[in-house]
Order: structure tokens, then sequence, then C-alpha cells
């Protein structure tokens, strides 16, 4: 009887002991180290003046819903929060999650900022005006043909990293507190227009790069043309055009243009 009590004894000691490092990390909170592996990248954090910065690139205003890409400890949120907008999260470690979730909630702003465990790929950010990054250039080009296919207008804004031949619309390092990864680079989605128009009783053809285009009116060479979300504007002979475009048809102040 003695000999199951020990038994009995040491076997609950020993378990005790394995389940010590277990409570232990439970106990104490997640904290997150630079250049830890995640699932496409290593996480490096953005620094907060930088975090401003692309906010204010952004012209981010309390009516905006902006979605953080890989939102790591959840700064970028938790900072647009704090301005007055609606936030969200994507990221895929889920301790990551928890801990931005946590670091919300110490801020009073958990009602407008939330974040989710998923992968960017798979995730939806059509309903976004803001979007802001910092990922490698190669997940940013991944990503490029369904950031293309959003709303004309949205604003997406990069630390450091570029989308390939898509040029960004403004450029901007930051000096002050920023020791790396300085450089925030925004983009405005622009519109389709590439194809046949018909603008009064004139032929006008686009060829679209982005958010640059060439073209003809008639038989005359358009210049200066350019795209801005849903805004177009462009020069044929000595008349300047501007308008604005809404999915097959264009409208300015005094002509029209609708898509053949």
């Amino acid at each position: 009887m003695n000999a199951l009590l020990r038994f009995a004894t040491l076997a609950s000691f020993a378990v005790a002991l394995s389940s010590a490092p277990v409570l232990a990390q439970q106990n104490n909170s997640y904290e997150p180290s630079v250049g830890q592996p995640g699932k496409d990248v290593v996480w490096v954090p953005t620094s907060q003046t930088m975090v401003e910065k692309m906010l204010d690139m952004a012209k981010l205003t309390p009516k905006d819903y902006i979605i953080d890409l890989g939102s790591g400890d959840g700064r970028t949120v938790i900072t647009a929060a704090k301005r007055g907008s609606k936030a969200h999260g994507i990221e895929y470690n889920p301790d990551m999650v928890e801990l931005a979730q946590k670091r919300a909630k110490e801020a009073g702003v958990s009602d407008k900022a939330t974040f989710a465990k998923a992968d960017l790929f798979e995730s939806d950010f059509s309903q976004a005006q803001v979007i802001t990054m910092f990922l490698l250039p190669s997940i940013n080009e991944r990503l490029r043909p369904k950031i293309l296919e959003l709303k004309p207008g949205t604003r997406i804004v990069s630390n450091s990293f570029r989308m390939g031949e898509w040029q960004p619309d403004q450029s901007e390092t930051v000096t002050n507190e920023c020791s790396s990864y300085c450089n925030a680079l925004l983009w405005i989605v622009p519109a389709h227009v590439d194809g046949a128009w018909r603008l009064g009783n004139q032929d006008l053809t686009l060829k679209q790069d982005f958010q640059n285009l060439s073209g003809t009116l008639g038989t005359t060479q358009i210049t200066n043309a350019k795209l801005d979300g849903a805004n177009i504007s462009f020069t044929a002979g000595t008349t300047k055009y501007a308008g604005t475009i809404d999915g097959k048809n264009m409208k300015g102040s005094n002509w029209t243009a609708t898509k053949k």
C-alpha cells in the first residue's frame, strides 16, 4: 500500500513538472522578436513615425475603412483607429493576432480596430478605401492584380517595397526616428479605360499603362494624359480635357465619352 502511494505521488510530481513550462508559457504574454519567421516574410516592425507618414500620405479620414495586410503587432491598425477610422488587420500568425487584439483593447480602440487570422491571398479587402502593407516585392506583385481590381481611387501605401513596373504616384522618405525601411510609397488604383471610346463625333483611342495614358483623339495625338483614380485628364491639340470615369462613361464640364 505504501509503495503504491509513493508511486502515485512520484507520478503526480512528474506530471506537474512536465506541465510547468506550458503553464509558464500560458502565464507569460507573447512578445514577438524582430526577424522571426512568418508565412511568407520575417517580421520587422514599421517604425511609428513611418506608420504616421503612411497614414498621412493616404489622407486617411474617420470616414475611411483601412485594411493593413500583414498587420503584425497591430500598430498601424491601432494608430488608424486612434485617428477615428474603422481599421482591420489581416495576419497569419495567431499569436500576433492575439497580441494585436490585446494592445487594441489597452489603447481603448477595440471597437474600431479588428484583426483576423487569415491568408492574404484568400482574403477579401474590396471594401477598403485605404490599404497599407509592409511586404516583400514578390508578394506585392502577386497581390497587384487583385489590388488593380479594387474600386478606382483606393489608396495603397507600402513601406519601402514596390509593385514591379507599376510606379508609385508619390514617394516620401522619413528621416525622424526611423533608421531602416523609411520610404513610404503611395499608389492610387486607376480606373480601367484602355480601348476605344466615342467623344462627341470623334474616336478616342486610349492605351493604358497603369495610371499613365497615351492615344489619339481623331487623328490628334493626346499628351499629358493621366489617371488619378476615377479622374482623367489629357490634352488634344490646344484643348484640355478633364473629367471623371464611371464604368463605360466619361464626363467633363462640357464633354462626354462612351466606351465602344
